[in-house]
């Protein structure tokens, strides 16, 4: 979905390949109440700044938590709806307000149909989902991250 696509840049033209890099929590790096997206734009590095408050008001308002899967996606929207608008103007970082992150995280998980259906990160080669590779994902249930602990029932389980 928006971990790793083109868009073409509204002023010039160019197609512009974007891919997600990594997330940060930026209270340690840049001492800001936020977690960063990183993402290459033809090269460029390109951080998406979402507030934290976000994470506690989407809990407050459904109930539901936003995943690092739905924030890299969200992230990845926001940013590819800033090119196809012509607002990205080459800004190496850009700041999402709670109202977009909410906004950007619902229309996610309904284009996936689900955040099971979201892609897997890290992207570790295209032809190849992390599962596959690596077997459970670290933070699986069931995984070794897991350590003899059992299996969460449905009423552990949160799905946005």
């Amino acid at each position: 979905m928006y971990e790793d696509f083109t868009v073409t840049d509204r002023w010039t033209g160019e197609p512009l390949h974007c891919t997600w890099k990594g997330t940060v929590v930026a209270i340690a790096t840049r001492h800001a109440d936020a977690t960063d997206i990183r993402f290459a734009v033809n090269g460029r590095a390109v951080w998406i700044a979402m507030p934290n408050l976000a994470w506690i008001e989407m809990k407050r308002q459904t109930g539901k938590v936003i995943t690092d899967y739905v924030a890299a996606q969200a992230a990845g929207r926001y940013l590819k709806s800033a090119i196809d608008s012509g607002y990205d103007n080459g800004r190496e970082m850009y700041t999402m307000t709670i109202e977009e992150v909410l906004e950007h995280a619902h229309a996610v998980v309904k284009e996936a149909g689900s955040t099971a259906n979201l892609p897997s990160l890290p992207i570790i080669n295209d032809d190849i989902k992390p599962e596959t590779y690596m077997g459970e994902l670290p933070g699986d249930p069931g995984s070794p991250a897991y350590a003899n602990s059992p299996q969460p029932d449905t009423n552990e389980r949160v799905k946005l």
